[in-house]
């Protein structure tokens, strides 16, 4: 909104018209707003000059001081304008009185200087009276000018002439003064085109300079990208290779946990129970299939009869013979699965025994197996090997499961589908 002057108007114009009376003593005028409405109302009036206009500011409004001083320079009243707005004043009501400014001027109208204060140190009344100073526009004193400036100081010296008296020779050398500037200028205008002609050469010498250069930069380039580029596809082949290997190696690793999930008992428990003389339950022995006999051969004569008898009476007293070691090592896993002797619990120690017993230290190493791919052995009853390991003294005791000697002589099971008989 405007600024409202009309509502206090005859007492702003009256301390308005004292301040500009040379005859009055009042020579300052303070006005501000009523409130927070934009009514300009008369706050304060003095005879007291700058210093006692100063000390009526205050830090909290927004107010307009008008006031009479005497120019240093030439002794005649200057009128200075103030719009003072406080430090404690908000920026909305800043906001709302920025363009009242333009307003107050008009009305304390015929000021010289207007100054714009926020502080304490802006309305100095050394700086004010500065200012004044500084807008006068006349920096003289008629009281302090010098009583001798006009005075007469005397007869003055001789007047001097120009005339010089015309001499041919003169007139010689004059002439070859301007044959010697023409000269001068045509040596300066060759000199200008031979630095010409030099500057465009330098300019084609550094241009073709840039020009290699970038070449060269770019020959560099582009073998730098060749070589990240075949980095790039050599890292990408071996990646490819070790993760064709990787997949390789966890799909026989898939297939050998498959085959051993698909077991129909437990081994282990089996085998521990076969080193405690323990008979496991029939549940937990697989069934053998009764040997089916073998049908007579029909005979017709007497001559093929006494031939199937000698047979009979061979197989007979192969099997009453005494068997090899090899052979009863080997066959001794199967008769246990069949018939479980009852016998006494064996103590740890002959456990411990025999599976510290070496390949070199058995009378015969038995059936042999070759190892496809490597075990880690997951408890004391396992052994561990690497692929083409061999093991000996294998003992069949289930479809799954073996047990034999590692390479470094421990005894133990592990799984029959990692290996291959030799």
């Amino acid at each position: 909104m405007a600024v409202n002057l009309s509502k206090n108007g005859t007492a702003l114009t009256a301390a308005f018209k004292e301040v500009v009376d040379e005859k009055s003593s009042t020579n300052w005028a303070l006005f501000t707003y009523e409130g927070n409405s934009n009514d300009i109302r008369l706050a304060e009036k003095g005879d007291g000059g700058l210093e006692e206009l100063v000390e009526e500011l205050n830090s909290g409004k927004i107010m307009y001081a008008f006031c009479r001083v005497q120019d240093p320079n030439s002794g005649l009243p200057k009128y200075v304008l103030i719009n003072w707005t406080g430090e404690g004043v908000k920026d909305a009501r800043k906001g709302q009185c920025a363009h009242h400014v333009s307003s107050m001027a008009t009305f304390l109208r015929g000021a010289h200087v207007t100054i714009n204060a926020r502080a304490e140190d802006d309305v100095e009344p050394e700086v004010i009276m500065e200012k004044v100073a500084k807008a006068s526009g006349a920096n003289y004193s008629f009281h302090k000018e010098a009583p001798s400036r006009f005075q007469d100081s005397g007869p003055q010296g001789p007047v001097g002439s120009v005339y010089q008296k015309t001499n041919a020779m003169s007139e010689i050398k004059r002439t070859n003064k301007d044959n010697f500037w023409a000269q001068t200028e045509k040596d300066e205008e060759k000199r200008r085109k031979e630095e010409r002609a030099k500057a465009d050469d330098e300019r084609q010498h550094l241009e073709k300079e840039r020009k290699d250069r970038e070449a060269k930069e770019a020959g560099q380039r582009e073998k730098r990208d060749k070589e990240k580029a075949s980095q790039i596809d050599e890292q990408k082949k071996y990646q490819q290779k070790q993760d064709s290997t990787t997949k390789e190696q966890e799909k026989q690793r898939y297939e050998a946990a498959s085959l051993i999930s698909q077991r129909a008992s437990n081994p282990r428990e089996m085998f521990k129970q076969r080193e405690r003389g323990i008979t496991p339950s029939d549940s937990d022995v697989p069934s053998v299939p009764p040997v089916s006999p073998q049908p007579e051969p029909d005979v017709d004569d007497g001559q093929s009869r006494c031939e199937y008898e000698e047979h009979v009476e061979q197989q007979e007293e192969q099997e009453e013979a005494p068997l090899p070691q090899e052979q009863v090592e080997e066959e001794a896993p199967a008769a246990h699965i069949q018939v479980a002797p009852k016998e006494p619990a064996q103590p740890e120690v002959e456990e411990n025994n025999v599976e510290e017993l070496t390949p070199d230290e058995t009378p015969d190493k038995g059936a042999c197996a070759r190892a496809l791919y490597d075990y880690q052995a997951a408890d004391d009853t396992e052994i561990s090997f690497d692929p083409d390991d061999i093991l000996t003294g294998i003992e069949m005791i289930d479809e799954g499961w073996w047990r034999g000697y590692s390479p470094n002589g421990h005894f133990g099971m592990f799984p029959a589908n990692y290996v291959e008989m030799m």
